[in-house]
């Protein structure tokens, strides 16, 4: 979770830096909107670090079955967010977005496991595949078999 905190910081840093350039009604506009990015950030941090599964999902999104699907059939209960559903959506995604940026478009199914940022379904899947899932799972205390 240390690099995630440290990317929603400098995120918010940013924010900041560049609300400090613009004109001061500009800027007391993004400085709210880093405060609102930096309290979803403590919400995405505070569900992922007292779960050991969150899957951060939109209902309706085929990959997100697939991970939700793939979790349950291992016999895991992952706490699941369904982003539509959710006051705090559109927020959670940006920084579910920002914290996925390594070229990946889609923000969706978001995966944490034992507090950390797993990925999403690509990382998934290839844990899956190549036999890491299980473990990772089981030190996070999602499985006890």
């Amino acid at each position: 979770m240390q690099v995630a905190k440290k990317a929603g910081l400098q995120m918010a840093k940013a924010m900041t830096l560049n609300s400090e350039a613009s004109s001061s009604s500009s800027s007391s506009a993004a400085a709210a909107a880093a405060m609102k990015l930096e309290k979803t950030y403590e919400i995405v941090t505070h569900l992922a670090s007292s779960n050991a599964v969150v899957l951060f999902s939109i209902s309706g999104c085929c990959m997100c079955t697939v991970a939700k699907r793939l979790l349950f059939s291992l016999g895991v209960g992952p706490t699941i967010v369904e982003l539509d559903h959710h006051v705090a959506g559109r927020e959670i995604q940006a920084v579910l977005f920002q914290l996925s940026s390594n070229g990946q478009h889609q923000t969706v199914p978001a995966i944490f496991v034992g507090g950390k940022f797993l990925g999403g379904i690509e990382t998934l899947m290839a844990c899956h595949i190549n036999g890491t899932l299980v473990p990772l799972l089981k030190d996070a205390g999602a499985l006890w078999l």
